[in-house]
């Protein structure tokens, strides 16, 4: 197998090529929406950019597992040591809106958690990568920084901050989120769509994301990964677990990411 820093070179690669496919849809008028069996949207942007990620990532020879490809059974992909992981594009409901914030997202796991994570928004002309170990970076229209690690945090430390900038987002507010927000004594929202939430994250632009609503294993699969390279993490609600990946039911349970 290729080295890690390798294998995310090729995941940047594959990355950059399905957003120019993406946008070429995009500057069309012919999204071609349908609505898959959880009545979420599928456009053709979805379905180009998928196609071109698996042309891109079979030269690996490691296996795949995406949004638009997630029918395979899990006694086959149970026995994956490395596989890959990914969304052609997250946020399709913002790409139906033409926001711009959606992404492609593609992350390389090993075992149950991932190793290393791109995050691409096309229409920002910004990506995330990064990798345990070696660090995480932005790339903002060619110009590359690297993202700042961050020391270790606890909740405590969080709960005692002001003000504090907590990343929500729009369209998945609830009791519980509300819930939540309100123990800071002071705060301050941000949101974006789509895995940007995270990069708000890894950018040191806001604090922690609560996400207490259902999510995908490839929604978050990526972001993670970048975020890990920063020494920041996606805890389950118990706040001692991250969140772990291929299980048989591939529904992430609630988090907060700090």
């Amino acid at each position: 197998m290729k080295s890690i820093e390798e294998l995310l070179d090729l995941a940047v690669g594959a990355a950059l090529e399905a957003g120019k496919k993406i946008l070429e849809v995009y500057e069309t008028d012919n999204f071609s929406v349908d609505m898959k069996s959880d009545n979420s949207p599928l456009t053709k942007a979805d379905k180009v950019s998928h196609q071109v990620i698996c042309n891109y990532l079979e030269t690996s020879q490691i296996p795949l597992l995406s949004e638009e490809g997630r029918d395979i059974p899990y006694d086959e992909r149970k026995v994956w040591a490395y596989y890959w992981l990914v969304d052609p594009l997250d946020g399709t409901k913002e790409f139906i809106k033409r926001n711009g914030e959606f992404t492609v997202n593609i992350g390389l796991m090993k075992g149950t958690a991932p190793v290393a994570g791109v995050v691409y928004a096309p229409c920002l002309n910004t990506l995330y990568y990064g990798a345990k170990g070696s660090g995480a970076y932005k790339i903002v229209n060619g110009n590359r920084t690297a993202l700042q690690s961050v020391d270790d945090t606890s909740m405590e430390d969080l709960l005692q901050k002001e003000p504090i900038t907590i990343v929500a987002s729009r369209s998945h507010s609830n009791a519980e989120t509300e819930a939540f927000i309100n123990r800071f004594k002071s705060h301050e929202l941000q949101s974006m769509g789509s895995s940007l939430k995270f990069m708000l994250l890894a950018d040191g632009v806001a604090d922690i994301y609560p996400r207490l609503a259902p999510t995908m294993e490839w929604d978050t699969a990526a972001a993670h990964a970048v975020l890990n390279a920063v020494n920041r993490k996606v805890y389950q609600v118990d706040l001692v677990h991250e969140l772990t990946y291929n299980k048989q039911n591939l529904l992430n349970p609630s988090f907060i990411a700090f």
